[in-house]
């Protein structure tokens, strides 16, 4: 990209230069042009006029009016006539004729000993302009070229880190089914022997807890199907694992309507963005406050709010949340709300965001999903 730059740089600069000289030599004709002119004028009958009008008509490509000193035209060649009639073209070709004077493109011509005199006005010529023009078309050409460069390279890099976190997570599930499996068998075992102790059907829970985890990392990487579940008994799933494994410190509070709130979704992955909101929170509130759970419903979306009394998020980390490997926390890979938004917004296409947060008093997280 860097040697594109520095090409089109020195490619505009030759052509300055370029344009420049040939600019010079379309000053020089136009001069000859002028003074043929002049001759022409002067002439009288022992005068040969072959080389004045040889000079006169092998002007075909620059644009020349010549005007005497009222302004008025008195000749033109070489203009691309616009005006649909005759009092049209003059005025049309005056106009040019004073556009070229302010310019200073211009050479001033004495008629005899009088104090009369005739301009020859000029234009570049339509080759020159083109080759003007072209260099900057070229520059946009390379910053089109270096622009969807850096795009393929971002979206290569992006879909080489896809390709890393969907192997790593799948061979996570894989890894943790032999030593679940084993742990499903002993947990049956235990039951045969021990039905009556009561740590069993807690045991159990953990163990399909842990089939639960890596049937989510399996799904990594692939589309899940969605299907209508409700919202209600996903918010309530994650409120009772959150009160069996959070200090009773931490208050958990929910504001869900008692009809059921029918949405299309993979409950398992989805149930796992609000329980990886809710751990979030608890380590914001280190191990002490208040987390409201709300689910409310709009015309078109289905919203569910996560609310914490935690210490809040910095104005300047807020838009970086969500972004892989960000972290505030000692501990921890800053992947949890990366993943969160691409379950939400890439397998639901909802939409998850800050909707506020406050230093010292607390942040709400929004989700909306569409009906």
């Amino acid at each position: 990209m860097v040697v594109a730059i520095l090409i089109a740089v020195a490619s505009l600069l030759v052509s300055h230069f370029l344009v420049k000289d040939l600019s010079d030599e379309e000053r020089g004709k136009m001069e000859v042009w002028a003074q043929a002119l002049h001759s022409l004028n002067e002439a009288d009958e022992h005068t040969d006029l072959s080389l004045v009008l040889s000079v006169m008509e092998g002007n075909n490509t620059i644009p020349v009016i010549v005007m005497d000193q009222q302004g008025h035209v008195t000749d033109y060649r070489n203009i691309d006539i616009k005006a649909k009639n005759a009092a049209d073209t003059i005025k049309y070709i005056e106009r040019m004729g004073q556009q070229m004077k302010k310019a200073d493109r211009y050479i001033k011509i004495q008629i005899g000993d009088s104090a009369d005199y005739q301009l020859v006005c000029y234009d570049d010529s339509v080759m020159l302009k083109r080759l003007a023009a072209w260099p900057y078309v070229q520059l946009g050409i390379v910053l089109i070229f270096v622009v969807v460069a850096i795009f393929a390279l971002l979206s290569s890099k992006r879909a080489e880190q896809n390709k890393v976190w969907v192997g790593l997570s799948k061979e996570t599930a894989h890894q943790l089914g032999t030593p679940i499996s084993s742990l499903m068998a002993w947990t049956e075992m235990l039951k045969e022997n021990y039905p009556e102790d009561e740590l069993l059907p807690e045991m159990d829970k953990d163990v399909k807890r842990l089939e639960r985890i890596a049937e989510r990392f399996s799904k990594i990487g692939s589309v899940p199907e969605p299907v209508d579940s409700s919202m209600n008994e996903v918010l309530q799933h994650v409120i009772e694992y959150m009160n069996r494994r959070t200090s009773q410190k931490v208050q958990i509070l929910s504001h869900i309507p008692k009809e059921p709130v029918i949405v299309k979704m993979n409950a398992s992955l989805f149930e796992w963005v609000i329980e990886n909101l809710c751990k979030n929170a608890v380590d914001a509130m280190e191990g002490e406050g208040t987390i409201t759970l709300s689910l409310l419903q709009e015309e078109n979306n289905v919203v569910i709010e996560v609310q914490d009394t935690g210490k809040g998020i910095k104005k300047k980390d807020v838009k970086n949340v969500f972004t892989p490997g960000f972290t505030t926390k000692k501990r921890g890979w800053g992947l949890g709300l990366s993943l969160a938004k691409r379950i939400v917004e890439e397998y639901h296409k909802g939409r998850i965001f800050v909707k506020s947060s406050e230093i010292g008093i607390g942040t709400t997280f929004r989700i909306e999903m569409p009906k």
